[in-house]
């Protein structure tokens, strides 16, 4: 008989926060991965739980070499617990691969639901809620994350990133750049924790604020691109978006036949706005 594999989500801040399962699944199993052995330690001292497995250290440095073993101990039925540092395992954290190869092989997977980032930044952030996607950390390349924005650019979604604290003033000019200075967005620091802060507005207000320095663990929720119709797409915007869409790897073709049907127009008005524009620069 296999084993059964549970992915336990683990607070992002406060310890209180920790789902009660938790305790039990620590002394419950008989492996515990962690992608920090010592903040695991630190954790079970916290909730007064020992564990009576052993314990293995799973993160990205040994991620691939280690996810066989752990397949091992599965097929021969142990119970497997997955911890990341914070937050759900999966979700830019080590796990994905673990979590495949156990589909693969049959092996039941089932989680203990705990605290997340994602969903906490988004239900502060004041902005729409019943559509977003999750986009993690963006490339650390200026040129990489400008490509990425690109691609994100008329996303109607709402946006959730991850970001490193010292580079969340570069990240927030290039979305202003991107997405536009007034787009609406929300910087969320620390969540859970002592100094928790969630700061709101337009991308270009946010980013003058980053740029004085800001410390702790980050997310940025963006508002998603407006539905533009006829009536609110100039000429300019037309041309803007075509640039977009072609910087980020589309044919001209394409990306025009994509702005027209975005801004409900026939094909040729956004062909003619490209042209008009071409004549100009020259």
């Amino acid at each position: 008989m296999t084993g059964i594999l549970v992915l336990a989500g683990t607070p992002i801040g406060a310890v209180a926060d920790a789902p009660p399962r938790l305790a039990e699944e620590l002394a419950a199993a008989d492996v515990v991965a962690a992608e920090d052995t010592r903040r695991l330690r630190r954790l079970t001292q916290a909730l007064g739980v020992t564990p009576r497995g052993r314990v293995v250290s799973y993160f990205e440095g040994n991620e691939a070499a280690r996810t066989p073993e752990l397949v091992d101990e599965l097929l021969g039925g142990a119970r497997v617990l997955l911890v990341t540092d914070a937050g759900m395992p999966s979700v830019s954290d080590p796990g994905y691969r673990l979590v495949a190869a156990a589909v693969e092989r049959d092996v039941k997977v089932t989680a203990v639901p705990g605290p997340s980032a994602v969903l906490t930044a988004l239900a502060l952030s004041g902005l729409p809620v019943d559509r977003f996607c999750f986009e993690g950390f963006l490339p650390r390349k200026a040129g990489e994350r400008l490509s990425r924005l690109r691609e994100n650019a008329a996303e109607r979604r709402t946006l959730v990133y991850f970001e490193a604290p010292h580079r969340l003033d570069d990240t927030l000019a290039a979305m202003a750049e991107v997405f536009g200075a007034d787009r609406r967005a929300a910087v969320c620091r620390e969540l859970t924790k002592t100094y928790e802060e969630v700061r709101r507005g337009p991308l270009a207000d946010l980013a003058a604020w980053a740029a004085e320095g800001v410390r702790g663990e980050i997310t940025v929720v963006v508002e998603g691109a407006p539905d533009a119709g006829p009536e609110e797409l100039d000429a300019a915007e037309m041309v803007r978006r075509v640039r977009v869409r072609e910087e980020a790897g589309e044919r001209r073709k394409e990306a025009i036949a994509a702005v027209a049907v975005e801004a409900g127009l026939p094909k040729r008005v956004v062909f003619d706005a490209v042209v008009a524009a071409k004549r100009g620069e020259g």
